[in-house]
């Protein structure tokens, strides 16, 4: 893992912060970047997001995925975990805790919002970061780009009609032009730009896309970070008012980690694949592609909304919760193969 990577959670800390602390001493000037927006798309948020996604998305090669063939039954049980579990169990579990068992607890008029979010968190696999979960792990690196490859094509058409059915389930309005707009600014032209990036960088060789990736790491990462300072410039007066809220939000999001990861490496060692499948394919599952979770939330519910708030929460947790995951499927080898064997 980079330096930025390894140390995610504090710079996210530092962001909620600095962000608190901005919005409060200059709110005239996070007022003013609120409102450069066309068509309901804020544009320094939209160009900063860009820049956190394109680069993750350039190290994904497509021409993988006929690497899926290998290792059928891995495949099967990441699609099956990512598209048929993952998304509807969040939406059980935002219902549980927001709406029953935190509900005293958080505010009303934000608890479908926060639901929303987690929705948005929960239905956006997986597609960078997984690549250094895999390789803390020993995992198969072709498994791993194959499986990022299918989630991503399988992406660009199910996340808009799987949001507004969970939405729809949770008696949340869908904005469906504006989560249209959404799947288009941040899935489909992105990826048309990074895959026409990535072969004009392997026409000039594979050390020069290779050297290309690792130039932009850090620059997705800042951006990631600044977007958040916005997130919490707007989300500050709430923040301080209701600090409870982001340690309530994380507990359903630190069950679907456990869960999915879980779920996924039991049904791999059931299914007899080997423990470098297994692990990419529980981690998949646990990770979400958070950086598209954060652009819908502000695209459909805005800056300030309690959609954008749920899916920086999961920011926040993300590396200290897979990293858990890392070791457990790593302490958990011997036995995994113990009955994978049989």
């Amino acid at each position: 893992m980079s330096f930025f990577e390894r140390f995610l959670t504090l710079w996210v800390l530092l962001c909620i912060g600095a962000g608190v602390l901005l919005g409060q001493f200059a709110p005239g000037l996070f007022h003013a970047l609120g409102q450069l927006e066309v068509a309901h798309v804020n544009l320094p948020v939209g160009l900063l997001i860009w820049v956190m996604i394109i680069p993750m998305l350039v190290k994904v090669d497509f021409g993988a995925l006929h690497e899926v063939r290998r290792h059928g039954r891995g495949i099967a049980v990441t699609l099956f975990v990512n598209w048929l579990v993952k998304p509807f169990s969040m939406a059980l579990l935002g219902w549980l805790f927001v709406k029953q068992l935190f509900g005293g607890l958080l505010p009303a008029d934000q608890q479908d919002s926060y639901i929303a979010g987690l929705i948005l968190l929960a239905a956006a696999p997986c597609t960078a970061m997984v690549f250094v979960w895999s390789r803390l792990t020993n995992g198969n690196p072709l498994f791993t780009l194959s499986q990022v490859a299918l989630n991503d094509s399988i992406m660009v058409f199910a996340f808009a009609p799987l949001v507004g059915l969970l939405l729809g389930l949770s008696s949340i309005t869908v904005p469906w032009s504006t989560l249209v707009t959404s799947v288009v600014l941040y899935i489909i032209v992105p990826v048309v730009i990074a895959q026409l990036w990535r072969r004009a960088l392997l026409a000039r060789g594979p050390g020069r896309l290779e050297a290309t990736l690792a130039k932009l790491g850090p620059w997705s990462i800042a951006a990631l970070l600044l977007t958040l300072v916005l997130l919490f410039a707007f989300q500050g007066e709430a923040i301080v008012k209701q600090p409870l809220v982001i340690a309530l939000l994380a507990v359903p999001i630190l069950i679907q980690v456990v869960f999915n990861a879980g779920l996924a490496y039991w049904l791999n060692r059931r299914a007899g694949e080997a423990h470098d499948v297994a692990c990419p394919s529980a981690l998949i599952g646990a990770s979400n592609f958070f950086e598209l979770a954060v652009a819908a939330a502000i695209s459909l519910f805005g800056f300030e909304s309690g959609a954008a708030l749920a899916t920086v929460v999961g920011v926040l947790i993300e590396v200290p919760a897979m990293l858990l995951v890392v070791r457990a499927v790593n302490a958990s080898k011997a036995w995994y193969e113990r009955g994978a064997a049989r």
